[in-house]
């Protein structure tokens, strides 16, 4: 009588009929009644205790069946399609097939470890390197030359370290060839690049780069930022070659003083020097003894000698042509003819009709009748001469210098001080002319230094370095025969009173 082969889930897999075998399976089914069914029994349960042993797969698997590939020395079950391992990886040069999320796979092609992810991909394991050189991110430890331990991170391409990263900066213990890293002494905190050696100080001798966009570097071409163009007080610059500004110039100073630029607006393409802020422009040289002089000043009043009656325009061997000008205050070495109106009259020691009057051998002045005033000036002041502690611009308030060691008489006023007088452009009258200081105006109307609002008729006071305000003190220099509305310094005639 025939019987029926069921599988564990409940479904039949064969019929066997009487005396026959059945072998669409890996085992022989025996039929009822046949003969020799011992042997064909036993080697079953053989077939099953080694699990199939062959270097080739068993016919006629089912699901769950376990195989061993002698071949391979795997042990691999039947997943309904292909025969699988069930432990270890796949071993191939090609990605298998039919594999589920998390199996692995060795390329023995290229000697790594692979996994399957859930999109049916194969994500590398490791080991990063292609074939038989090593190309990775290696972590490892490094002797120092103190014989301490460093951990780095080496960026290994083709067994070649391109960089090293490191926590700490140290020398490396090259005595120890299995310690020494090729291409590197001196590890920095941080990255540092294959061949850029203590020798080389930051340079890179090899192409090795950082290739891409910085936000800052502290060198450049091996020479540190802080060495090229700044304000550090003795660290100087230079260039080479002409530099080149657009128009618009450039600016000195943190307020953006002093530009340079070029006014294409106006009637031409017309370079100005400007002054944005302050109210004078300073021009100083080394005198032929190597000390910086300052010779003249460009003010908003015009341009004038920083000292008086020191320095020359022009010299007896490179003359200026000509010279014009509305009026000339000061001394003349000689002049052809003297202009009167729109004639010019030459000098005469006799009467001579429409000439100057000039001094004979005998000191007298020889003319037919005077007319006119006989004193003139633009100040009316009685002024002496003092000497002072420096050359004290026109309009300073000074006061007695009670120094007994300076040999000087007189300094610039403050507001405790007690003034005796104001430098005086052009004196009425002039007191001890030949000795030596400054014409200190001591009585009359003269132009005084002042700052601040200034109204006609205050009384104005010495306030400092010899620079006068209304603000009341003990130090009275005169009344304001005029008003003004700006704050900052200018020159205010008054009537002295010291």
């Amino acid at each position: 009588m025939a019987y029926v082969i069921n599988l564990t889930n409940g479904g039949s897999l064969v019929t066997v009929e009487d005396g026959t075998i059945d072998q669409s399976t890996s085992l022989k089914l025996v039929g009822k009644n046949y003969a020799g069914y011992g042997e064909i029994q036993n080697e079953n349960f053989i077939h099953l205790l080694e699990s199939f042993a062959s270097g080739n797969a068993p016919a006629g698997p089912l699901s769950g069946q376990v195989w061993f590939d002698s071949s391979l020395k795997k042990l691999k079950f039947y997943d309904g399609t292909q025969f699988r391992t069930t432990g270890g990886a796949e071993v191939g040069t090609t990605q298998p097939v039919g594999l589920t999320t998390g199996d692995f796979w060795w390329d023995s092609g290229n000697n790594q470890l692979y996994a399957q992810n859930a999109d049916g991909g194969f994500v590398l394991i490791g080991p990063q390197s292609i074939g038989e050189t090593v190309s990775a991110m290696v972590t490892a430890q490094v002797r120092d030359n103190n014989q301490v331990n460093r951990t780095i991170i080496k960026g290994t391409v083709d067994d070649g370290v391109v960089f090293i990263v490191s926590n700490a900066e140290f020398t490396i213990d090259t005595t120890d060839p299995a310690n020494a890293i090729t291409g590197f002494d001196v590890v920095r905190q941080g990255v540092t690049l294959r061949n850029t050696t203590s020798s080389t100080n930051g340079i890179t001798s090899s192409a090795h780069r950082f290739h891409g966009t910085a936000t800052n570097a502290e060198s450049l071409g091996g020479v540190s930022a802080a060495n090229f163009v700044q304000n550090t007080p003795g660290q100087e610059s230079s260039f080479g070659e002409t530099v080149r500004f657009s128009d618009d110039g450039y600016t000195v100073g943190a307020a953006n003083d002093l530009k340079i630029f070029v006014d294409s607006a106006g009637a031409g393409n017309e370079a100005i020097i400007e002054n944005t802020v302050g109210q004078k422009i300073r021009f100083r040289v080394k005198s032929p003894g190597g000390v910086t002089t300052e010779v003249f000043q460009i003010q908003s009043s015009g341009m004038i000698p920083t000292t008086t009656s020191t320095y020359d325009i022009g010299d007896a061997n490179y003359k200026w042509r000509n010279i014009y000008a509305t009026s000339f205050n000061g001394l003349a070495t000689q002049a052809i003819a003297l202009q009167v109106g729109s004639n010019y009259r030459t000098g005469d020691v006799n009467a001579t009709n429409n000439t100057v009057a000039v001094r004979d051998s005998s000191g007298n002045i020889a003319a037919n009748v005077f007319n006119g005033i006989s004193t003139s000036a633009r100040y009316a002041d009685l002024a002496e001469k003092y000497t002072t502690a420096e050359e004290y611009p026109v309009g300073t308030a000074v006061a007695v210098d009670f120094g007994d060691e300076n040999d000087h008489e007189c300094i610039s006023a403050k507001s405790s001080s007690m003034p005796i007088g104001v430098v005086s452009a052009e004196p009425a009258y002039l007191m001890n002319s030949e000795a030596e200081g400054q014409a200190i105006g001591l009585k009359g109307r003269v132009p005084v230094r002042c700052k601040g609002v200034v109204k006609k008729g205050e009384a104005v006071y010495a306030w400092e370095d010899g620079v006068c305000s209304t603000v009341q003190t003990t130090a009275l220099v005169g009344i304001a025969l005029e008003s003004s509305t700006d704050e900052s310094e200018k020159l205010i005639e008054c009537v002295l009173k010291v």
